[in-house]
């Protein structure tokens, strides 16, 4: 018993030491939950004030808005309501058709548009047309491009043996080019002459959709021959044309003649590469056929490759042949091949740039086969150094197409500035030693001047 008596104080000592430590281990875990509940019930308190800061900040921006959209509103209501109406027209005086209507899908540009009043019958075409090109072609589907280029030049010096009037009207160039439909276009270029005649320089259809990618053109156009003949004069770098061009290539008329002319690309992993096959009646500065079918005719390979970004080199090579006149069954053969070496870096692509080109021609009239056969080439370079001006200059050599014992030679320094895109102002120093021993030094200028739309001529 008094053993039971004594133990029990040991007991319960031993059992409050024991069960204090288990209490506190007990304790902490809750505290901590307390703790992290505390801390997400802020946390959300914070995000509910934050959320309401935001929706207070929308209402307010919206009202806002909606005050200047409704001034905005009243501001057009009121300009809208003293806008003057129209007035009736006058009695007796014509009314004015309509536009006519037009097809608009949704979403896209016209398609068609209606042949106004009056312009349809007796002829003329009923209906709806198609609209080819983007909206703004609307307001000229019933007109072509439309420019007229000026050339006028003058000369100083003294020239016996090719002499030119001192000032000329040279050319004046009118240009109508147009989609026909979507297989082809149409290109006319009318010019008069200086001494006001009128003549077609070209005047050709392309066709853009035939089988096998060919492309071709029907008409009157100047021939694939090597680069000069097929530039008008607007586009030449110079006021006037080489002497190979003068002596063996017809001059500025060149070969132009009506005929057909194919041309394909052929695809390859190297270069650009196209070729050309042309037949013409043979009635040009260069061939004359003595008969329906004495056909002329002209090849031409092109191949063109960047060299860098800036930089690109187009080369080809030419053929042509046909009857000259000369006598019953007389005929020519040029053959000439032509080199363009172009500059023109991106970043300052409006103030620099350099252009080198080079032609060279044989040529071979079957009444001269006991002869050397006549040979000419030039060397151009034109450089821009600053935003409108150009320097250029230019080696001329070439025998005489009848007789290539007579060579002439020349050389041109040109200074040219751009005032804009439509118009230029040139000069040309130009010394030229004929073959007869005669020396030309001739100072020649030019103004260059277009209005209207005209469309880029081949790269």
């Amino acid at each position: 018993m008094w053993l039971r008596v004594r133990c029990f104080p040991v007991l319960v000592v031993v059992s409050i030491g024991v069960a204090v430590p288990a209490a506190r281990a007990q304790s902490v875990p809750a505290a901590a939950g307390a703790t992290s509940a505390q801390a997400d019930q802020a946390a959300a308190q914070a995000l509910r004030a934050e959320v309401e800061r935001l929706r207070q900040e929308f209402e307010t921006v919206r009202r806002q808005y909606g005050d200047r959209l409704a001034a905005l509103e009243s501001r057009l209501t009121a300009l809208e309501g003293t806008r003057p109406q129209s007035a009736p027209p006058p009695a007796g005086e014509p009314v004015q058709p309509a536009a006519p209507p037009v097809s608009v899908p949704a979403g896209g540009a016209p398609t068609t548009v209606d042949v106004p009043s009056g312009a349809a019958g007796a002829g003329g075409p009923e209906g709806s047309l198609p609209v080819y090109g983007n909206a703004s072609a609307l307001s000229k589907v019933f007109n072509p491009d439309i420019a007229v280029i000026g050339d006028f030049l003058g000369a100083v010096g003294r020239n016996t043996q090719a002499p030119g009037p001192a000032l000329e009207m040279h050319e004046t160039e009118l240009s109508l080019q147009a989609v026909v439909d979507p297989y082809a276009r149409a290109d006319f270029f009318l010019t008069v002459g200086q001494d006001g005649s009128l003549g077609v320089e070209e005047g050709f259809l392309t066709l853009t959709s035939l089988p096998g990618g060919l492309l071709t053109k029907v008409g009157k156009l100047h021939s694939a021959f090597g680069k000069v003949n097929t530039m008008h004069n607007h586009i030449l770098p110079w006021t006037d044309r080489p002497l190979m061009t003068e002596n063996l290539v017809g001059g500025e008329d060149g070969i132009s003649d009506a005929g057909i002319s194919v041309s394909r690309l052929i695809p390859n992993k190297w270069l650009f590469l196209e070729a050309t096959g042309e037949v013409y009646r043979g009635q040009s500065a260069v061939f004359h056929a003595p008969g329906r079918g004495d056909l002329s005719y002209v090849g031409h390979v092109r191949g063109y490759q960047d060299v860098t970004e800036g930089t690109n080199l187009d080369f080809g090579a030419s053929v042509a042949y046909g009857h000259n006149g000369a006598g019953a069954d007389t005929t020519t053969r040029l053959v000439g091949i032509d080199a363009t070496f172009r500059y023109r870096p991106l970043r300052r692509a409006i103030y620099k740039r350099f252009l080198a080109r080079t032609e060279m021609v044989w040529s071979r009239r079957s009444e001269l086969s006991g002869r050397p056969q006549s040979f000419g080439t030039y060397v151009s370079g034109e450089y821009q150094f600053a935003r409108r001006w150009f320097a250029g200059a230019r080696l001329d050599y070439s025998d005489r197409a009848t007789d290539s014992r007579l060579t002439d030679k020349g050389g041109s320094l040109l200074l040219t500035y751009w005032p804009s895109e439509f118009s230029q102002v040139r000069g040309q120093f130009r010394r030229t030693q004929y073959a007869e021993g005669y020396t030309a030094n001739e100072f020649l200028f030019q103004f260059l001047f277009s209005i209207g739309a005209h469309g880029a001529h081949p790269f």
